[in-house]
């Protein structure tokens, strides 16, 4: 099973790369580099999809109990000269 392609090899046969990837991921390599994935939406939709939405990530942070003084500074800051 081959998952490492040459770019105008790739070029040549998008779709034999296309199907391969619905079941391991494609590496396309250009001079001998890997430069790009072709991946399945699958694991795309897998990779990209959050582990959890912002309120449970700041509910189960370690800082959540924590009491935070949000009071605002009355300093004016630094003096500019124009």
């Amino acid at each position: 099973m081959r998952n490492q392609w040459q770019l105008q090899d790739a070029k040549n046969r998008l779709s034999q790369v296309v199907q391969q990837a619905e079941h391991h991921a494609q590496v396309i390599t250009v001079r001998g580099k890997p430069t790009a994935v072709v991946l399945s939406v699958g694991d795309y939709d897998r990779l990209t999809r959050p582990r959890n939405t912002l309120v449970e990530f700041m509910r189960d942070s370690p800082l959540h109990e924590l009491e935070l003084d949000l009071t605002r500074s009355r300093d004016a800051g630094r003096q500019v000269d124009l």
